[in-house]
């Protein structure tokens, strides 16, 4: 639990930091163990079904991550853990362990910092490009907004590296509504709030597939959309979460993708800030794979790691 105060003190919200997982089978949510960069069940760099099948040809063009960090703000401490398979065995983990493993595989040369979701610490930034993954929601009723949110250090320093300092890639959320509405129990996720807006954050909804021209995406049942702030909208990406071939569901397990993907291509555009990377994903996202595009449900569309890299510059 982390505790947001409403400035005006006219009450105290208690809000739960949450994974964002739709969980098949009844199970709970989870995390992994202490990472010390890529296992040898990473070695192989294997594009496991899960995957859109583009990563394949940006690691065999070079492109992994190096040089640059990516930071998952997560649950790491916690006894909560559940089971998954990313394609190298069954595993039992703590929520921040799989979203971390996740990005981790997309992007297995970026260095890979771990920080515990309730430590209230600032996030520190690496040199090179950095990358912030944050597969969890800040709940409180609705009706203030975030300027009245006295966030912890932790928070604050997020929210201002999403102005051009680090890319933001957060969950989109599990409650079925546009990013910053309500959910069905009067709670909004004020972190998203407060990046509405911001340069180099990206918002991630979940897709139930990996799309493509022949066999269109859906954004999953589940995901939070876009909605109809073109702030929003502007900054709202899409991929696919196999949870049928996982076992894990959840806008949680679409960040660590478009992380990812931030760090697959910073390794190419080496001299691009945080906020050229995050245009270049936004810019390069497609509508053609996707079933019925609306900006209001997919925002830019799906990413495509493929046509972000394609150019031999950007701005």
């Amino acid at each position: 639990m982390n505790n947001l105060r409403i400035t005006n003190n006219l009450r105290i919200t208690s809000i739960a930091a949450l994974g964002l997982v739709v969980q098949a089978g009844g199970a709970s949510a989870a995390s992994l163990p202490t990472f010390a960069g890529a296992t040898p069940a990473l070695s192989a760099l294997t594009v496991y079904s899960w995957m859109s099948p583009e990563i394949g040809a940006a690691w065999t063009a070079g492109y992994k991550g190096q040089g640059v960090t990516i930071t998952f703000v997560d649950d790491f401490k916690s006894a909560n853990k559940f089971s998954g398979n990313l394609g190298t065995g069954t595993q039992t983990l703590r929520h921040g362990e799989w979203t971390r493993l996740e990005g981790s595989m997309i992007a297995p040369s970026a260095a890979i910092v771990s920080q515990d979701f309730t430590s209230g610490r600032s996030v520190t930034l690496a040199r090179g490009l950095n990358v912030v993954n944050l597969s969890y929601a800040m709940y409180a009723a609705a009706g203030y907004t975030a300027n009245q949110i006295g966030w912890s250090a932790q928070e604050s320093s997020i929210i201002k590296y999403a102005a051009g300092s680090a890319v933001i890639a957060k969950a989109a959320g599990n409650d079925s509504v546009a990013v910053g509405a309500a959910n069905s129990s009067g709670q909004v996720d004020y972190l998203n709030l407060a990046l509405v807006g911001k340069s180099s954050a990206i918002f991630v909804g979940a897709l139930n597939s990996n799309g493509t021209t022949t066999q269109k995406a859906s954004l999953a049942w589940y995901s939070n959309t876009a909605g109809d702030n073109l702030s929003v909208q502007k900054n709202f990406l899409t991929v696919g979460v196999a949870g049928d071939k996982t076992g894990l569901y959840g806008t949680s397990f679409a960040a660590p993708i478009v992380s990812g993907y931030a760090a697959v291509l910073g390794s190419k555009f080496t001299g691009a800030s945080s906020t050229q990377i995050t245009n270049q994903l936004l810019a390069t996202a497609r509508q053609d794979t996707l079933t019925n595009y609306s900006a209001a449900v997919y925002g830019r569309g799906e990413a495509s790691i493929t046509r972000a890299l394609a150019p031999k510059s950007i701005q």
